[in-house]
């Protein structure tokens, strides 16, 4: 059979465009709606998407207050339990989620996730992130943000406990490491996947070599073709030296989509969403990704001044940077550029068009498949569905049905042994 792509859909309440949640056609208590989420779970498993992904962050994603509430960030669910309730009223799709290992312990952990792939019958998928906020770790009673090698080498060893729990591989004496330490395995058999499925979205090296190491599904950002080319070689070439196959793991590229029958119509979609962001929120939110928070005091129609590199998301910030250097932006524009993907690859046009952009990327070996990151919820994912997805099936790129009822399946990934 020819290869064909994955696609993920990336829920988040009102949209992910930073403005998303202003739009006249977004659902404004969306994040407290589980009506909502059921109806985009199931719009998107009945377009045959591969899973449906919920990101999480313990805390704001801003310091401010003020600006945290102007966002479409602002408010959701805990995505566990989010899912768990998505599980019951949807049959196929996968259903990932985020949580950290940098505020959960391994035993609880892998006990919540193998639970929702029992509840869900093999279906859920864990994205382990190492959370990069100063606001994350201020509720947990941290001193402050842990440097980010302690916290990848935290993230190793977390993923090597979750990992035997789930294979039941720890053996009699369990775990005793730097970090941790468990004795007992898990009090549920294995899963019906072999294992959950492990995400992870790390673009830094220790992160890339963490996802070599683990991941069967790696979530990026990438704004240009040989961005996500040298990427995408990059971590393939990296998982030799573990002993595994570069179709192990599956590259899947976000990417942010405005569709519409013409691209008149797709570029006046975009206009509209663009004209409602705040320049304060704009700025912001690139404050958070850049990891300084006195963005402001600087002219926001100069340029990106020079800045230390973070212990924060430094892959983020680095792919900021280089965005507003290679095209000469300002900071507004930046702000303006950056509000509506938060850095991802943004594809506006009709669908023949944006076939053509994921084709010629997945094609071109900078990707196994891409997590879709719709503006406004449901109407760009409905876009999507409709529009794109029968585009990429009649291209042969895509499935007109599922192949299997687990997550592995559908991906094409292996069972653990």
């Amino acid at each position: 059979m020819t290869r064909q792509m994955k696609l993920g859909a990336f829920l988040w309440a009102t949209g992910h465009h930073i403005a998303a949640w202003r739009h006249p056609q977004a659902h404004v208590r969306a994040g407290i709606d589980i009506d909502h989420y059921i109806q985009l779970a199931r719009a998107a498993e009945a377009a045959k998407f591969d899973m449906v992904f919920c990101e999480d962050a313990a805390g704001l994603r801003e310091a401010n207050v003020g600006i945290a509430s102007q966002t479409s960030r602002s408010i959701g669910f805990e995505p566990i339990s989010l899912l768990s309730a998505l599980a019951v009223q949807t049959s196929r799709i996968g259903l990932v989620s985020t949580a950290s290992t940098s505020y959960n312990e391994p035993y609880g952990l892998a006990r919540t996730f193998l639970s929702l792939d029992h509840l869900s019958g093999g279906r859920a998928g864990w994205n382990l992130v190492t959370s990069a906020s100063p606001i994350e770790a201020a509720n947990f009673g941290s001193t402050g943000l842990k440097p980010h090698a302690d916290r990848y080498e935290r993230a190793r060893e977390f993923a090597e406990v979750v990992t035997g729990l789930w294979n039941g591989k720890l053996g009699a004496s369990g775990h005793d490491g730097q970090s941790f330490s468990v004795r007992d395995p898990l009090d549920l058999p294995r899963s019906p996947q072999g294992a959950p499925v492990m995400v992870q979205a790390g673009a830094s090296d220790v992160g890339r070599d963490l996802a070599a190491r683990t991941a069967d599904v790696v979530f990026t950002a990438a704004q240009t073709f040989e961005e996500g080319k040298a990427f995408y070689d990059d971590l393939k070439g990296r998982m030799a030296a573990y002993g595994r196959e570069p179709d192990d793991i599956k590259i899947m590229p976000g990417v942010a989509p405005v569709v519409a029958e013409t691209e008149a119509e797709a570029r006046e979609k975009y206009e509209e969403l663009q004209d409602l962001i705040p320049d304060d929120v704009g700025v912001a939110l690139l404050s958070s990704y850049l990891s300084i928070s006195d963005l402001w005091r600087y002219p926001i129609d100069g340029p990106l001044p020079d800045l230390p590199e973070s212990e924060g998301m430094k892959s983020r910030q680095a792919l900021v940077i280089e965005q507003s250097r290679r095209d000469g932006l300002s900071i507004r524009q930046l702000a303006r550029h950056f509000a509506g993907a938060r850095g991802h690859w943004r594809i506006v046009g009709t669908a023949a068009q944006v076939a053509d952009e994921l084709q010629a990327r997945f094609e071109g070996g900078a990707a196994d498949g891409f997590n879709v990151m719709p503006s406004y919820f449901p109407g760009e994912l409905d876009a999507f569905a409709t529009l794109v997805v029968p585009e990429l099936q009649r291209r042969g790129l895509f499935r007109r049905d599922y192949e299997g009822r687990t997550l592995r399946e559908h991906l094409g990934l292996k069972r653990p042994a």
